[in-house]
């Protein structure tokens, strides 16, 4: 499987799913149902998380129902209404409004969690960078210090760039078992922009200097739609002028659920100059 896996109609199959490809621990699928429409999702051992893009649904878990979940028109007023599934057997999704779209994220998980929704309070944000330093983003973490105890390795959030800015930057890495100073996550993004025909430029490279036939850094065109598959590497991204780019973010720890980013030792002074930094890290952890 490609990293770069280019928009399309999934017709609401996963589009990416543990051992097929690229990633052994990560799931994402998109569900798009009309009013009274409904799927059922039967992800063997993985943990789901099932967040309201647009529209509102039903979503049962197991023997658990959570109704009315949605709030916002799209994926620009406001935070999410979300649930996270735990590891119940199958999760059924049901459509309340025509338009209704929901991101299901997961990861492989062997202990069980019970099922509990996250509503737009619960939702927590920090902001990083600046316009000055053309690094200003929102990040909203939906499943992330409130899934302490109740859930795996699972991490999600929502992204919100301004126009011209960098994200994930400096860039940092998360592909090695080293704690205290990194933790080995696998990572997914989803691309959308505002407006659609924006675009941006994703990076994906591993230690240049002094490493003989390292691999020939990855650099793609992004489009409204897009997925990327994050195993290695440093990966920070960009987006034109002029469009405001969103990233639905998924991560699993491959160990644990504290993510650790290690920064590229040649771009670490700039963690000093950028704001935020630090409050970003700590959230992940």
């Amino acid at each position: 499987m490609p990293r770069l896996l280019r928009a399309r109609d999934n017709q609401n199959r996963p589009l990416v799913a543990p051992l097929v490809g690229r990633l052994a621990l990560s799931y994402f699928n998109l569900l798009r149902l009309r009013a009274g429409e409904s799927y059922t999702l039967d992800v063997p051992q993985c943990e789901l998380l099932c967040v309201v893009l647009s529209g509102q649904a039903e979503i049962a878990a197991g023997a658990k129902s959570f109704d009315r979940v949605g709030r916002r028109a799209n994926i620009w007023d406001g935070p999410a209404d979300s649930v996270y599934c735990g590891t119940c057997p199958r999760t059924t999704v049901r459509a309340l409004r025509d338009g209704t779209e929901v991101a299901v994220a997961g990861g492989v998980c062997a202990q069980p969690f019970a099922p509990f929704r996250i509503p737009p309070e619960e939702v927590s944000m920090v902001e990083v960078g600046s316009a000055a330093t053309h690094s200003r983003r929102r990040i909203y973490h939906i499943l992330g210090q409130n899934g302490a105890g109740r859930a795996g390795n699972l991490l999600v959030s929502e992204l919100y760039a301004d126009a011209g800015c960098w994200s994930g930057y400096p860039p940092h890495k998360h592909d090695a078992e080293r704690p205290p100073e990194e933790t080995a996550f696998e990572e997914i993004y989803h691309y959308r922009f505002r407006p659609e025909t924006g675009f941006g430029a994703q990076f994906c490279y591993e230690e240049q200097a002094g490493v003989p036939d390292a691999p020939e850094p990855q650099v793609v065109m992004t489009r409204h739609g897009d997925t990327f598959l994050v195993d290695r590497g440093y990966h920070p991204t960009v987006v034109s002028p002029g469009h405001e780019e969103y990233i639905f973010t998924i991560l699993v720890g491959r160990h644990q659920r504290s993510l650790v980013q290690s920064f590229e030792p040649q771009h670490r002074h700039l963690m000093a100059k950028i704001p935020g930094i630090d409050a970003m890290r700590d959230k992940f952890k």
